[in-house]
């Protein structure tokens, strides 16, 4: 039986010992590290490559949502379950955005973290209809403001540019930068919004209140 090697993150002692004398309860986790800061289960995990992460969410100096954050950015593979002891359901969409699997809460049974955590490990975690309803809504509200803060300014204004029906020649014009920078700009915004071409990214631009108006461009006769 393969087992599955954990790495335990939490700057508390006492929680540290707790969480690994849960884990110790079943034979199919076996904890192979044991660290107390963000820093530290960054480095672990490039050396170590544990299958799971448990992580403590409130941590000085780098918390355990951009913990999880900086390493599913270089180890999507790992699975990470966040640990706290606030059950606000706000923590656990920021959880599940930042790439955790999922959401313990450390006054639960030490029954219960054994049967979430196996289901983890399996990929077969039960979410309710209720709970999944409301992870899709937050999540369709939140994707949109988030596909646009991840455009630069300079990226937003070429949108807004084309979104005016603007050719390169007169987008790289107006703006200053050669033909082939614009061009440049547009193969990045259409790979961060996943879109196809110009006409996707002007219907984008509409939606998102991005597009161009009329006397922002001196340029275009009336």
């Amino acid at each position: 039986m393969n087992r599955c090697r954990v790495l335990v993150v939490d700057d508390h002692a006492h929680a540290r010992e707790a969480m690994c004398e849960i884990l110790s309860m079943d034979d199919s986790f076996e904890v192979i590290g044991v660290v107390e800061s963000g820093a530290e289960a960054i480095a672990f995990t490039g050396q170590w490559m544990p299958d799971l992460i448990l992580i403590d969410i409130g941590m000085p100096e780098m918390d355990g949502l951009e913990t999880t954050r900086r390493i599913k950015q270089e180890y999507p593979y790992v699975k990470i379950v966040i640990v706290t002891v606030s059950d606000d359901i706000a923590y656990l969409f920021e959880a599940l955005k930042q790439g955790a699997q999922g959401y313990l809460l450390k006054n639960l049974s030490p029954s219960t973290w054994i049967q979430y955590l196996q289901a983890i490990v399996s990929e077969e975690v039960p979410l309710s209809r209720e709970l999944a309803f409301q992870i899709l809504k937050e999540f369709a509200v939140t994707s949109q403001k988030e596909e646009r803060e991840a455009l630069t300014a300079r990226e937003k204004e070429i949108l807004s540019c084309v979104s005016s029906g603007s050719p390169n020649k007169e987008i790289a014009t107006n703006l200053g930068i050669s033909e082939h920078t614009v061009k440049n700009h547009l193969k990045n915004i259409l790979q961060k919004l996943q879109l196809q071409n110009r006409t996707q990214l002007t219907r984008y631009a509409m939606e998102q209140g991005l597009a161009s108006r009329e006397r922002d461009f001196p340029h275009k006769k009336k």
